[in-house]
This record gives C-alpha cells, sequence and structure tokens, in this order.
C-alpha cells in the first residue's frame, strides 16, 4: 500500500528581515510543493509591483489542475486593496496554489502592519527569520549549521569561529559548512585557526573583497580555488551581492565616516560598516548602479537560469573589477 500523499501548506507567512534564514523559508516552501507535485510552477512578486487584478490571477485556480507556489515578496508595503484581496483568498484557498507571504514584521500603514497578525488567525503556517543579534543566539545558530552540515562543535570551537569570521550568517554558514568538510566533522578551536590560517581564501566573501576592491588577480584566484573546494556557486554569488549592496548602502550614506554611528542608522554591525567604508573609495553612483545589475544577473544565473555556473561567476568577478578600476 503506496503513502498518503503530502499535501504542503496552502496558506504560508515567513516573518522577519534576517534574509538568509528568509530565503530558506521560501526555499523548504517551494521544496515542499515541488515534494508532492514536481512540476510546480515559482512565481516570485514583490508587493509593490502588484495590482488587486494580478494578484487574483496569479492566486485563481488552474484551468489544467496545474500547481503552483505563489511568493508575495515586502508585504509590508502593501497597499489596503492588496492585503484585503490576501486575506480574502486566504480565507478560502485555491486548489493546487500554496501562497507564500514574505513580510518583515513592520509596516507603515495599519493594514499593513496587522497582516501577518491575521494571516495567523487564518491558520498560516509561519517561519519566523528574525534578526540574529544576541551573542547566544548565534551561537545558536553556528551550532544548527555545524550539525546541519554532519558535524559537532564544541563551545569553543564555536566561539572561535565567530571571532574569527565575524556576524555575517552568510559568511558563518559558509564557514561552518567548509569547516565540517574540511576537518570531517569535529570542529574545536584548534581546527577553526588551522583553518582559517590556511585557507581564508576559499570563502565566498573573501572572493567578492577582492573583487569590489578591484584586485583582478587576487579575485580570480580566490575564486577558482573557492570552486575547486566545493563552495557553491550561490553562496560566492550571494557574497558578492551582499558585498556590492553595503558598499552602496555606506556609500549613499552621505560621505559620513563612523561606522558606529553608521552602523545604527543602517542597522549593520561596525566592523562591517568600516570594511565597506574602505571598499567604497573607487565606486561612484554610476558604477555601482552597473554593479548591482551584474550581481542580480549573477544571482539568477547561479540558480538555474545560466548554462555554465562557473564562468557566470568569473565573469561577473571581471565585470566588478573592472568597475571599481574605472574601465
Amino acid at each position: 500500500m503506496s503513502a498518503p500523499a503530502v499535501v504542503p501548506d496552502p496558506l504560508q507567512l515567513v516573518l522577519g528581515d534576517e534574509e538568509l534564514l528568509v530565503e530558506r523559508a521560501v526555499r523548504a516552501a517551494v521544496g515542499a510543493a515541488r515534494a508532492a507535485d514536481p512540476n510546480a510552477e515559482l512565481r516570485r512578486v514583490r508587493v509593490s509591483e502588484l495590482t488587486p487584478p494580478e494578484l487574483a490571477e496569479l492566486l485563481s485556480p488552474s484551468l489544467f489542475a496545474e500547481a503552483r507556489v505563489i511568493v508575495v515578496e515586502a508585504a509590508q508595503d502593501a497597499g489596503k486593496e492588496i492585503a484585503e484581496a490576501l486575506l480574502s483568498h486566504a480565507r478560502q484557498p485555491a486548489e493546487g496554489v500554496t501562497l507564500v507571504v514574505v513580510h518583515s514584521g513592520g509596516g507603515r500603514a495599519k493594514h499593513a502592519k496587522e497582516l501577518p497578525g491575521a494571516l495567523r488567525k487564518l491558520g498560516a503556517r509561519v517561519t519566523e527569520c528574525n534578526k540574529i543579534t544576541k551573542p547566544a543566539e548565534r551561537e545558536a545558530f553556528v551550532r544548527d549549521e555545524i550539525r546541519r552540515a554532519g558535524g559537532k562543535a564544541d563551545p569553543s570551537g564555536v566561539a572561535a569561529l565567530i571571532e574569527t569570521v565575524g556576524s555575517d550568517l552568510r559568511e558563518l554558514s559558509s564557514a561552518a559548512t567548509q569547516l565540517v568538510a574540511d576537518t570531517g566533522g569535529k570542529i574545536d578551536e584548534t581546527a577553526v585557526r588551522r583553518y582559517h590560517r590556511g585557507r581564508a581564501e576559499v570563502t565566498g566573501f573573501a572572493v567578492a573583497e577582492k573583487a569590489v576592491t578591484g584586485d583582478r588577480a587576487g579575485a580570480l584566484e580566490a575564486l577558482r580555488w573557492a570552486v575547486q573546494l566545493g563552495v557553491p556557486h550561490v553562496l560566492i554569488a550571494d557574497a558578492l551581492a551582499d558585498s556590492v549592496r553595503t558598499i552602496g548602502r555606506v556609500a549613499s550614506a552621505g560621505g559620513r565616516n563612523d561606522p558606529f554611528r553608521l552602523a545604527g542608522e543602517l542597522g549593520m554591525p561596525a566592523w562591517k560598516v568600516k570594511k565597506a567604508l574602505a571598499q567604497a573609495r573607487g565606486w561612484n553612483a554610476t558604477s555601482l548602479a552597473e554593479a548591482l545589475q551584474a550581481v542580480a544577473e549573477v544571482n539568477a544565473g547561479v540558480k538555474g537560469m545560466a548554462a555554465d555556473a562557473n564562468y557566470a561567476l568569473e565573469r561577473t568577478v571581471l565585470r566588478l573589477v573592472d568597475l571599481r578600476n574605472g574601465r
């Protein structure tokens, strides 16, 4: 007797603004839908780009009973009509449609702020993705990442990894995964120090740092090491995008150079602001706009659009180097 088919939750709320956790939650929702129907179509759209008729069309039942996953992003910006339309669908979900609402938890308008609570009451499956700011939470995240990769770390190993890598979750996740692969799964302080003394150049963020500072040879060497050692393409692309976005945010802050003040204003760690301030030299509004376009394209590329992800990454790294160097 075959096992009964698993039906994905038709209404899901991804709540919070920790980008890595949000993206994972969305991927998990899509994965659950495709486990039930491998041909389920995915549509992602920002709420600000939607009109009520367009949303109604997206959420309407398929004539051919085709499964769909509709991811509505930045729902905290929803207008009143869109918020009402989302709730109307939530009360009577269409068969075969999985609706994933991504909401930061904030919002200016009352109806946008109240949307998560209303979706909860209607039975939405909620995934919390709040910013990780407390040391204990960051340590728990690192332990979980190591465990996900099949390893185990003692407290000194976790503390050493955070001290060495910093507080960025993507970088911590990448470093944890690489450490498990490099050590066979047992991670302590000695392993962290040894690994980061000899292999620091293989992280995606090291590739990005070389690229945005215009170091052509260093960026290509770091990229090739990262690819050779199995760093996932998507993590390298995410690191490139994060570095460019961070430089853009810092550069647009009006030329102020106090990293601690900027950190508070931008909601970023001071060490990251300080690094971005140094990296911002040589960039201008035009080159940053082109860089943002380039990293957006490579992110799409490594997630399935590009025929060769390695080539797409190398081309983007070279493009960033040229933009930084004024070519």
